[in-house]
């Protein structure tokens, strides 16, 4: 897909002067591989180029462009990262993070490690594990809707150092059941662009 129209896709989700050039860049290089890969393994139930790109990279960006600052340079930690999100595009819009992506499948973990090898990244890992056997925290934590969502979810808030936040991007039926799941802290709520039927719930746990 051409940089130009991965720029349109994304114009719900990211104000234009914050699309730049190694942006679109690493967007395409993803894109391309996932397409390839996921003729032979299961990486994503979406097939077209324009749904993949607002879907999860879109999204993605939207969540990042609202958490953290392009110069971040915090711990985050992304569980079940399947085919890359939302963490991976974090790692786009703040190259600094210190990004690791949690994934209990080895193929798709094989699938990340490749992606971050075309990329040529740092500060970047993959864990090929499940989240309850992590015993590490970091600052943010990200998921999105998942296999066994209840008991991930759980697993997931554990991972969240004190003072630090768990970023869901979750249908907005999964509301009151992933805040009745999380401990004690503050939440915030932001709706999806061009979705009335997903959400960005943002957690932050007591210091």
């Amino acid at each position: 897909m051409e940089t130009i129209a991965i720029r349109e896709l994304l114009a719900p989700y990211l104000p234009d002067d914050e699309v730049d050039d190694s942006l679109l860049a690493s967007i395409q290089i993803h894109l391309d591989l996932l397409l390839r890969w996921n003729q032979h393994m299961n990486l994503t139930a979406l097939r077209s180029p324009e749904e993949i790109v607002s879907r999860h990279f879109g999204e993605s960006l939207f969540a990042a462009h609202a958490l953290i600052p392009r110069a971040a340079a915090q711990n985050v930690f992304d569980v079940g990262s399947g085919a890359g999100f939302p963490g991976l595009p974090f790692k786009y819009w703040a190259h600094r993070l210190r990004l690791t992506l949690i994934e209990g499948h080895g193929k798709k973990a094989t699938f990340l490690r490749e992606v971050g090898r075309a990329l040529h990244f740092s500060d970047y890992s993959v864990l090929n594990a499940r989240a309850e056997s992590i015993t590490q925290t970091a600052s943010l934590v990200t998921m999105r809707a998942v296999e066994k969502f209840e008991h991930i979810l759980t697993s997931a808030a554990k991972l969240v150092s004190p003072g630090g936040r768990l970023a869901l991007l979750i249908g907005e039926a999964q509301r009151e059941r992933a805040l009745s799941l999380l401990p004690d802290g503050e939440s915030t709520i932001l709706p999806l662009p061009s979705s009335d039927q997903s959400i960005l719930l943002t957690w932050t746990r007591s210091s």
